[in-house]
Protein backbone atom coordinates (compact mmCIF):
# COMPACT_ATOMS: atom_id res chain seq x y z
CA UNK A 1 0.00 0.00 0.00
CA UNK A 2 2.14 2.70 -1.20
CA UNK A 3 1.43 6.08 -1.03
CA UNK A 4 1.58 8.96 -4.07
CA UNK A 5 4.73 10.40 -5.21
CA UNK A 6 4.32 12.95 -7.77
CA UNK A 7 4.61 16.29 -6.18
CA UNK A 8 2.32 18.15 -8.24
CA UNK A 9 -0.44 15.51 -7.47
CA UNK A 10 0.31 15.68 -3.43
CA UNK A 11 -0.13 19.33 -3.43
CA UNK A 12 -3.29 19.43 -5.45
CA UNK A 13 -4.63 16.18 -3.19
CA UNK A 14 -3.67 17.01 0.23
CA UNK A 15 -7.20 18.33 1.04
CA UNK A 16 -5.84 19.72 4.44
CA UNK A 17 -8.16 19.10 7.73
CA UNK A 18 -7.81 21.08 11.12
CA UNK A 19 -8.43 18.96 13.80
CA UNK A 20 -11.07 20.15 16.79
CA UNK A 21 -8.48 21.00 20.00
CA UNK A 22 -5.36 22.84 21.24
CA UNK A 23 -2.31 20.66 21.28
CA UNK A 24 1.05 21.05 23.36
CA UNK A 25 4.92 19.80 23.08
CA UNK A 26 6.23 18.53 26.21
CA UNK A 27 9.13 16.42 27.22
CA UNK A 28 8.75 13.45 30.09
CA UNK A 29 11.18 11.11 31.63
CA UNK A 30 9.80 7.73 31.51
CA UNK A 31 6.89 6.68 29.97
CA UNK A 32 3.89 8.61 29.12
CA UNK A 33 1.99 9.83 32.51
CA UNK A 34 -1.09 8.25 33.03
CA UNK A 35 -4.18 9.57 31.57
CA UNK A 36 -2.40 11.31 28.87
CA UNK A 37 -3.16 9.79 25.20
CA UNK A 38 -0.59 11.57 23.17
CA UNK A 39 -1.10 12.11 19.07
CA UNK A 40 2.22 11.50 18.65
CA UNK A 41 5.53 10.22 20.91
CA UNK A 42 8.86 10.61 19.77
CA UNK A 43 11.46 9.18 22.13
CA UNK A 44 15.05 11.59 22.10
CA UNK A 45 18.00 11.12 24.59
CA UNK A 46 16.88 14.13 26.51
CA UNK A 47 13.51 12.36 26.93
CA UNK A 48 9.93 11.14 25.64
CA UNK A 49 8.40 14.18 23.45
CA UNK A 50 5.24 14.19 23.83
CA UNK A 51 2.07 15.92 21.27
CA UNK A 52 -1.48 16.00 23.16
CA UNK A 53 -4.00 17.85 24.37
CA UNK A 54 -3.67 20.69 26.18
CA UNK A 55 -6.36 19.71 28.92
CA UNK A 56 -4.40 16.54 29.14
CA UNK A 57 -1.30 18.61 29.96
CA UNK A 58 -3.13 20.72 32.75
CA UNK A 59 -4.54 17.41 34.47
CA UNK A 60 -1.24 16.05 34.70
CA UNK A 61 0.91 18.94 35.43
CA UNK A 62 3.01 18.81 32.38
CA UNK A 63 4.62 21.84 31.37
CA UNK A 64 4.56 23.57 27.42
CA UNK A 65 4.79 26.50 25.98
CA UNK A 66 3.88 25.88 22.66
CA UNK A 67 -0.05 26.00 22.12
CA UNK A 68 -0.46 24.59 18.11
CA UNK A 69 -3.29 23.42 16.20
CA UNK A 70 -3.41 20.37 14.20
CA UNK A 71 -3.77 20.05 10.42
CA UNK A 72 -3.84 16.99 8.93
CA UNK A 73 -2.92 16.83 5.04
CA UNK A 74 -5.35 13.98 3.71
CA UNK A 75 -3.79 12.94 0.90
CA UNK A 76 -1.18 9.61 1.13
CA UNK A 77 1.93 10.84 0.67
CA UNK A 78 4.84 7.93 0.12
CA UNK A 79 7.83 8.22 2.99
CA UNK A 80 10.21 8.99 0.33
CA UNK A 81 8.33 11.39 -1.46
CA UNK A 82 10.11 14.72 -2.15
CA UNK A 83 9.05 18.13 -1.91
CA UNK A 84 5.87 18.07 0.13
CA UNK A 85 7.07 19.40 3.59
CA UNK A 86 9.66 22.00 1.50
CA UNK A 87 6.37 23.33 -0.14
CA UNK A 88 4.41 23.21 2.77
CA UNK A 89 7.03 24.40 4.98
CA UNK A 90 7.44 27.37 2.51
CA UNK A 91 4.38 28.24 2.00
CA UNK A 92 3.41 28.65 5.58
CA UNK A 93 7.18 30.35 5.93
CA UNK A 94 6.13 33.40 3.60
CA UNK A 95 3.12 33.84 5.75
CA UNK A 96 5.80 33.91 9.01
CA UNK A 97 4.09 30.79 10.40
CA UNK A 98 5.99 28.31 11.94
CA UNK A 99 5.44 24.36 11.32
CA UNK A 100 6.10 21.44 13.09
CA UNK A 101 6.19 18.37 10.90
CA UNK A 102 5.28 15.08 11.70
CA UNK A 103 5.33 12.11 8.92
CA UNK A 104 2.61 9.12 9.58
CA UNK A 105 2.66 6.16 7.62
CA UNK A 106 -0.47 7.56 5.80
CA UNK A 107 -0.52 11.28 5.88
CA UNK A 108 1.79 13.93 6.82
CA UNK A 109 0.66 15.92 10.20
CA UNK A 110 1.46 19.87 10.96
CA UNK A 111 1.35 21.49 14.19
CA UNK A 112 1.05 25.36 13.49
CA UNK A 113 0.29 27.87 15.95
CA UNK A 114 -2.94 27.54 17.39
CA UNK A 115 -4.37 31.12 17.31
CA UNK A 116 -3.26 31.29 13.68
CA UNK A 117 -4.65 27.70 12.71
CA UNK A 118 -7.57 28.98 10.69
CA UNK A 119 -5.14 31.14 8.60
CA UNK A 120 -2.79 28.21 7.99
CA UNK A 121 -5.39 26.30 6.80
CA UNK A 122 -6.72 28.76 4.11
CA UNK A 123 -2.99 28.87 2.73
CA UNK A 124 -3.02 25.49 2.24
CA UNK A 125 -6.14 25.49 0.75
CA UNK A 126 -5.13 27.98 -1.46
CA UNK A 127 -1.70 26.51 -2.55
CA UNK A 128 -4.09 22.99 -3.63
CA UNK A 129 -5.97 25.17 -5.38
CA UNK A 130 -3.08 26.72 -6.86
CA UNK A 131 -1.30 23.37 -7.68
CA UNK A 132 -4.60 21.85 -9.57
Amino acid sequence: MSGERDLRKLLSGMRPELNPGRYVFTSVDGGVPRGVTPVVTVTEPEGLTLVLPVEEADAAGLAYDYIAGWITLRVHSALDAVGLTAAVAGELADASLSCNVVAGFHHDHLFVAHARAGEALGLLENLVRRSG
